[in-house]
């Protein structure tokens, strides 16, 4: 089983926010996916070489996923449809979107204007259910009528 995880995700992890991260528990459960976008996102975030070095341990752990070319023209209109749309969110978006991946956040609001997106919360990682079982019991889906890729 594999999911996306998303900047805050991530964030919380490094920052030892809670113990143990929702980012290892994640790991624990699926293998485990983050963006390009959210890797120039933790990267912009750090401050120090100590802080650079934790985020490149972070993303050592996982698969980075990117954007190609082929895709371009899709992601384009995707972001010039998304007038209200963090254009980061909705390149994020369209990577979980053609990778039919799951995001794990807890910034669901952010996601919320992107029809088939799958959205698994946090609090939904730390239970004791299995992967499956937490996909399966996931009803987070961004409803029908919203934009898709």
């Amino acid at each position: 089983m594999k999911i996306v995880v998303h900047t805050d995700v991530i964030v919380d992890h490094l920052q030892g926010a809670r113990s143990p991260s929702v980012l290892r528990k994640a790991m624990g459960k699926f293998f485990c996916y983050t963006t390009v976008f959210n890797a120039i996102e933790l990267f912009s975030l750090a401050r120090t070489e100590r802080e650079i070095d934790a985020v490149e341990d972070a993303l050592a752990a996982m698969k980075v996923l990117g954007l190609n070319a082929r895709s371009a023209k899709r992601y384009g209109a995707l972001v010039a449809q998304g007038k209200n749309t963090d254009r980061w969110i909705a390149l994020i978006a369209g990577l979980c979107l053609e990778s039919r991946l799951p995001v794990l956040t807890d910034r669901k609001k952010e996601f919320s204007a992107f029809r088939g997106l799958v959205i698994v919360p946090s609090r939904m990682i730390m239970s004791e259910a299995s992967a499956e079982e937490t996909l399966s019991s996931v009803t987070t889906r961004v409803p029908a009528g919203r934009r898709d890729i």
